[in-house]
């Protein structure tokens, strides 16, 4: 996977974790409500579009909330897709 270097920022006051790539960044809105993160959009930079950083942040965040013991509710439609296309990641939704 690309990017495997860059760290994945759970910043907690803005509620995404984010993902700085040539200094752009890509983040993931959420919500926490107990042990369940609501995934609610995914933005990634027009610069960096096509690059496979989408992809690389939702897989850092699914192995964030499965390290942490949290499932994940995806709204985000982005996440949707990448899960049909990860099926064995289900193991991390709620």
């Amino acid at each position: 996977m690309p990017y495997t270097n860059l760290p994945l920022i759970n910043n907690t006051d803005n509620h995404n974790f984010e993902m700085f790539v040539d200094d752009k960044r890509a983040f993931i809105d959420y919500q926490l409500r107990g042990d369940k993160m609501f995934l609610l959009h995914t933005e990634v930079p027009v610069e960096l579009e096509g690059q496979g950083v989408a992809p690389a942040l939702v897989e850092k965040v699914f192995k964030y909330l499965e390290e942490h013991n949290l499932k994940a509710v995806p709204y985000c439609s982005y996440i949707k897709t990448w899960l049909k296309r990860h099926p064995d990641w289900e193991r991390v939704v709620a």
